[in-house]
């Protein structure tokens, strides 16, 4: 036996009774999902990101600049200089 039934004498979902409320819902098998997807969300989906793209863009890419040329750099700092070596043949 649930905890809940002895404790309230009422099932579940019928705890409490609210007057003037009035809750309509709607099943989840009666629901589109992808209603209207090719004529309202996805142009609106292409112009949230239009409106957002030079807010986004470049932060990114001065970020990929920076770590692109750092990373050349190190890997260049990594390798020998071969003119150091040159006496030693």
């Amino acid at each position: 036996m649930k905890p809940t039934q002895p404790a309230m004498g009422q099932h579940w979902g019928e705890l409490a009774h609210v007057r003037g409320i009035v809750k309509y819902s709607l099943s989840p098998f009666e629901q589109r999902p992808y209603a209207n997807f090719f004529s309202k969300l996805l142009p609106n989906t292409i112009r949230r990101i239009r409106a957002q793209f030079f807010y986004v863009f470049p932060p990114f890419a001065l970020g990929y600049y920076v770590y692109y040329t750092v990373e050349r750099e190190h890997d260049r700092l990594l390798r020998k200089n071969p003119a150091d070596y040159a006496d030693e043949v």
